[in-house]
This record gives structure tokens, sequence and C-alpha cells, in this order.
């Protein structure tokens, strides 16, 4: 078996509480239970919006420098993820589509060294 992180990208401007709907909970709930039931899913979160984020970077003097909003400046970011295992590739892909029928969002799949 192999561990794939799938994650679910949101752009910046995504609220929870307006975009996502009963049918979309739904569908997401149906999907872990799936994932679930089908012995792969090893871990799943959401995550608070990126704005909400803090990042810590260390500057060239060796000071830690604490700032507010996520480590990158991109229009998206991480919402949610799953950590799945299983046989390979392809099947992480079957369930990433999946996933961004549920979530309405892009997903992107990433294979666990």
């Amino acid at each position: 078996m192999a561990r794939y992180l799938v994650a679910i990208h949101h752009p910046d401007t995504y609220e929870p509480l307006v975009v996502e709907d009963a049918a979309m909970s739904a569908a997401i709930d149906a999907l872990n239970v799936e994932m679930k039931e089908a012995g792969v899913r090893f871990f799943a979160g959401g995550l608070h919006p990126a704005k909400y984020a803090k990042s810590v970077r260390a500057e060239a003097n060796g000071d830690l420098k604490t700032t507010d909003g996520p480590y990158l400046r991109t229009s998206e970011h991480v919402g949610g993820f799953w950590i799945l295992d299983v046989a390979d590739l392809e099947a992480a892909m079957m369930w990433a589509r999946k996933a961004t029928v549920a979530c309405r969002a892009p997903v992107e799949v990433r294979a666990f060294h």
C-alpha cells in the first residue's frame, strides 16, 4: 500500500458557511463513509480559510518572524485533505475524482515518501 495526500484547493474568497450547503455536506459525508468502508482513509481534515493562518519564517540573522496569513501568497490554498492508504496512484486518482465532485473544488494528489 502507498500513502497519498488528496488536497482540496479553495480560492482565497472561500467562505465555508456560504458555499457549503446541505447537498455539498451530504456528498462529502457520503465520500468519507465510502472511503472508510473501503479501508483507504487514514486521516481526513478540513482547514479554516487561509486568511486565519499564521506563518513562521527564519530570517538571515536567525530570528524567527511570525506573520498573519498563509506562507504562500497565492489566490488558492488547501482547504482540506485526506490521507489515503491505497494500492497506487491510479487508486488515489479514482478517489481524487470523487473528491473533486463532492467538494466542488480542484484536488491535488501527491504521494508520500
